[in-house]
């Protein structure tokens, strides 16, 4: 069952002048295995403002802010991006479980977060 949505659109350039500008960005906004997968990526501030942007949008979701790291946004197999809660983002969602969808352009990175809640067993 639907619980919550978000979405959020942002401008790559943005996440690439905040990257740029300064050293603490991306360890304070990303994982070190989002940064692997962003920087194995031609273009990967698109890359990274479109997690930047899957953040957000699970943010929105929760109806709560967390610690950005507490979020983390990656791929499967498949390429399909996938979300993992740690921490405080985790004790919020209470068992919530995501859905993300995050696209591109040349200018900007948007994306959705679902979430979704497992509805109880029919006795």
């Amino acid at each position: 069952m639907v619980d919550g949505i978000g979405t959020d659109i942002i401008e790559i350039a943005r996440v690439a002048a905040a990257i740029q500008r300064t050293r603490r960005f991306l360890p304070r906004v990303f994982t070190e295995a989002e940064v692997a997968y962003c920087q194995a990526r031609g273009r990967p501030y698109q890359h990274y403002a479109g997690r930047f942007a899957a953040k957000e949008a699970v943010i929105k979701a929760l109806g709560r802010a967390v610690p950005w790291r507490d979020i983390e946004i990656l791929n499967d197999e498949r390429g399909r991006p996938y979300c993992t809660l740690h921490g405080r983002a985790s004790e919020i969602a209470a068992g919530r479980r995501f859905l993300i969808s995050i696209s591109h352009c040349e200018l900007y990175s948007t994306a959705t977060a679902v979430a979704l809640v497992d509805e109880p067993a029919m006795e």
